[in-house]
């Protein structure tokens, strides 16, 4: 549970051959979110679904690899994303790909598509062809960031490493020593390289922007979106993009309750003495390790972002009601603006570094 630091200075049905996408279903933020990984683990379907790794044994793809994404919908519901060649970011031809629906009945998920049909049990499964006849063969994968518990190097800024430090205005912490969603830093940032962990939550009947919704509003502006995309196909509203904007490259969204990264490289807009924008603000991002933009040029901010202006200003976690967790957050401020004068970090013999 989230708890207030006080400071003591001032998708649908699914049918057969057929799964309706979690993004086109009708959205509902108020369905129970599980934050607590042991609590979901007694859930069947939250241990069948995650990653797999097939390689057809037959037909016109004998021999090839390819990847596949089971989703919870709840109700013993499941949607599969399939990609040819392996999975996102570890193989994925980037083009094609299909979806599958899938069922769970007893400890056994049921998978399906146009003439195929499966089952997974456990950490592994089979698909048949319509005769019978075994195609492919599947093996549950569990992969993390290449980012994760990034340490933060000599000129970082710590912004959170599991207490208040001061650098967050009003922060929400769990026992577990986790940073909670809405809150705001208390120094500005010009130009920086961010790095950030999250956790979506277990929604599986959520949909759409209910379902593990926060955001990273760098300079309150541009709001890179934190989502519960895995199994989609990465839209401009999902995971990984800047929101309504830009879609990431890829979907590099990994299960609900698996510890995720990004890391940012902005560079703020530059304005000349009238206010007048001479160059856009470019942001690059790496998810879970990979590469989803490439100094994207931004034409405006996104959605309920601040207006763009030339002053820097602070970093929001945005609050969508959806317990989203954070923690290893730290940058490297490469504009020289912004440094919180009251900062408590800045007493530390260590600078600004915080030992983990």
């Amino acid at each position: 549970m989230c708890k207030l630091i006080q400071r003591s200075v001032v998708l649908g049905a699914v049918t057969f051959g057929l799964s309706v996408p979690l993004g086109l279903v009708a959205e509902d933020s108020n369905q129970a979110a599980i934050s607590d990984p042991a609590v979901a683990a007694e859930d069947p379907n939250f241990q069948l679904q995650g990653e797999f790794v097939g390689h057809w044994s037959s037909g016109e793809q004998s021999g090839k690899k390819f990847g596949l994404q089971i989703a919870s919908l709840g109700d013993d519901n499941f949607s599969g994303l399939e990609y040819t060649d392996g999975l996102p970011g570890g193989g994925w031809n980037k083009w094609d790909r299909r979806w599958w629906g899938g069922h769970r009945i007893d400890d056994q998920l049921s998978i399906y598509t146009k003439g195929l049909i499966g089952s997974i049990k456990g950490n592994s499964g089979k698909i048949l062809d319509e005769s019978g006849a075994e195609v492919a063969t599947l093996t549950r994968v569990i992969r993390r960031s290449s980012t994760l518990g990034a340490t933060p190097p000599a000129d970082a800024v710590v912004l959170f490493d599991g207490s208040d430090n001061g650098e967050f205005e009003m922060p929400k912490i769990t026992e577990e020593g986790l940073l909670c969603e809405g809150t705001i830093t208390r120094r500005t940032v010009g130009d920086f390289k961010l790095h950030l962990e999250f956790m979506t939550p277990y929604q599986p009947i959520s949909t759409g922007q209910g379902r593990g919704n926060s955001g990273v509003y760098m300079q309150e502006r541009y709001e890179l979106q934190i989502l519960d995309s895995f199994g989609l196909v990465g839209r401009f509203n999902e995971c990984g993009s800047l929101y309504r904007t830009e879609p990431p490259y890829e979907n590099m969204c990994l299960p609900p309750l698996t510890w995720q990264t990004y890391d940012v490289d902005f560079k703020g807009a530059r304005f000349d003495a009238s206010g007048n924008k001479l160059s856009p603000t470019t942001i690059s991002v790496r998810h879970n390790g990979v590469l989803v933009h490439d100094r994207y040029e931004m034409p405006n901010k996104t959605g309920a972002g601040k207006p763009e202006g030339p002053e820097p200003r602070p970093i929001k976690l945005q609050d969508h009601h959806n317990p989203v967790r954070f923690r290893n957050i730290w940058l490297i401020d490469e504009s020289g603006e912004g440094e919180s004068e009251d900062c408590p970090c800045r007493t530390k013999s260590e600078g600004y570094v915080t030992s983990r």
